[in-house]
Order: C-alpha cells, then sequence, then structure tokens
C-alpha cells in the first residue's frame, strides 16, 4: 500500500489562553498542502514492525516515530500483524506544517483499509487525538477552524486552488518549547471564523500569527523573509504554526529561485491518484 501523506498549513493562528494541563487554547485556520510525504505499508511476518527512513533526517530514535507509534495504538484494540513501513520523508521537519501528524495519521487510515477495520471517520479521528493535536485534522483532510488544543473542528468553505502557494523553508528549526515560551496567551479582537471570508488581499490586515513577533525577534532571517515574499507580489504570507516555514499566497505561479539563498524553496504540485 502507498500513501502519500500531505501538510498543512496555519492560516492565522491565536493562543487564547493556557490551560491547567498546560496545554494552550488556539485558534486557527487549517489547510490542506499538497507537499507529500510517501508512505509505503507491507504486511511482514516478523514479529515487529519496521521503520525504513528516507529523504529528510528526522532527528530522535526511529523506535519512537509516530508511525509505530500509529500501528501500535490499533494494536491494542484488534489483532492485527506487524508491519514494514517505509517513510520517504519530503515535507520539512520542524516546519509547522503537520508533516509528522500527517505520516501518523495516514498509517492509522492505511492500517484501517488494509487489515478492513471497518473504523468510521469519527472512530479514527479519536484515535488520531491520541497520537497529536494535529493528528485528526488529516482524516477528513479539509479546511478547518480549529479551536481547542487544535482537535476541535468546524469544516469551513475556502477553496486556494485558482492561488499558487510557495513555501521557503529556512536552515532554522523552532522547537514547540520555545515558541510558546516567547508567546502571551490573550484573547483577539479579531474574529478569525468571520477573517477568513474577506477577500485574500485584506487577510494580511486582520489574519496574523500570533508566534511571530518572538520568533522574529530571534531568527530576524524569518522576518526579512515574509517581507522579501510581499516585495516580490505575495497577496498573503505568514509563518506556519510554530515555524519555521513561511509561506505566501501568490496571485499566479512564481519562480522563487532567488529565495533559494534563504532555505529550500517547495512549489505545492496536485497529484493525479
Amino acid at each position: 500500500m502507498i500513501l502519500f501523506a500531505n501538510a498543512k498549513i496555519n492560516i492565522g493562528l491565536q493562543v487564547v489562553a493556557r490551560r491547567p494541563d498546560g496545554y494552550h487554547e488556539l485558534n486557527s485556520i487549517f489547510y490542506p498542502l499538497p507537499i507529500y510525504d510517501i508512505i509505503e505499508i507491507l504486511e511482514t511476518d516478523a514479529q515487529d514492525c519496521t521503520l525504513t527512513l528516507q529523504g529528510n533526517r528526522i532527528p530522535g530514535d526511529s523506535a519512537d516515530n509516530l508511525c509505530l507509534r500509529a500501528h501500535a495504538l490499533l494494536k491494542k484494540d484488534f489483532d492485527i500483524p506487524a508491519v514494514r513501513i517505509g517513510l520517504i520523508k519530503q515535507i520539512p521537519i520542524g516546519a509547522g506544517l503537520g508533516g509528522g501528524s500527517a505520516d501518523a495519521t495516514f498509517v492509522l487510515k492505511g492500517l484501517n483499509e488494509l487489515f478492513k477495520l471497518n473504523l468510521t471517520s469519527t472512530q479514527l479521528a479519536k484515535y488520531a487525538a491520541q497520537l497529536g493535536a494535529d493528528c485528526p485534522f488529516f482524516i477528513a483532510n479539509k479546511p478547518v477552524f480549529a479551536t481547542g488544543i487544535g482537535t476541535e473542528f468546524t469544516e469551513i468553505s475556502l477553496d486556494l486552488d485558482e492561488y499558487h502557494i510557495a513555501v521557503i523553508m529556512p536552515d532554522i528549526h523552532v522547537s514547540t518549547a520555545e515558541a510558546y515560551s516567547g508567546v502571551k496567551p490573550m484573547l483577539s479582537d479579531v474574529n478569525l471564523e468571520e477573517a477568513i471570508r474577506l477577500p485574500i488581499q485584506e487577510w494580511k490586515f486582520h489574519i496574523r500569527n500570533d508566534f511571530e513577533e518572538s520568533i522574529f525577534e530571534r531568527y530576524p532571517l524569518l522576518k526579512e523573509i515574509k517581507e522579501a515574499l510581499y516585495h516580490k507580489g505575495a497577496i498573503y504570507t505568514s509563518m506556519s504554526g510554530s515555524g519555521a516555514a513561511i509561506y505566501a499566497i501568490f496571485w499566479e505561479k512564481m519562480d522563487l529561485s532567488e529565495f533559494s539563498r534563504y532555505g529550500k524553496v517547495y512549489y505545492p504540485i496536485a497529484l493525479d491518484r
């Protein structure tokens, strides 16, 4: 089984409160982005699951990878055999693009199909929520207004297919802990669910990522990239999630080869599947 696990971007991110359990209440728009990791799942006679990695290096112990944890989660409730998982990592790491969450969730969906577990989308979303806050988004994989800790969704009507999106990923890693250490939770005077309905050229006046202020102070290069993308003609540009990727939305496809001086340039593509 071959799976194409896509990324996502945050259009606006408001950190509105800190919860007693240490998590934060958020408001954000999640939008699927066609940059893909490629996952292969194969049945095996071996006792234990294995994971083979190619592409971008993933820090940490591969035995703790979310893809393997997804299998272990289902294994607790279903008598499924071990599998071999091959992962070609193309979504940048530490970018705020949800790549790890997407991989885990697509493995859940793949195992459900491969072993005919007949889990509903609602059931899969409950499993996904145990793996990470962003994971349930990738079950339906449609634009949503996300609240709570990023697991409560209201589907919204948002279609950016007529625009062109690009992502710049510099050689900077912003940890989630670092991002939250610099932000002060507070209620926003902007209703994000309403602001997203404005014409896209007005988003830059109303929709912001609360992490940007402190992270841009620590990493001025990220602010420079954002300003350069506006200078290039972007309609809207923002850091995604807690960073460090900066995405830009353009009226038309742009040659951004000059931005390679900042880092890797990603052009999302549509897959014919």
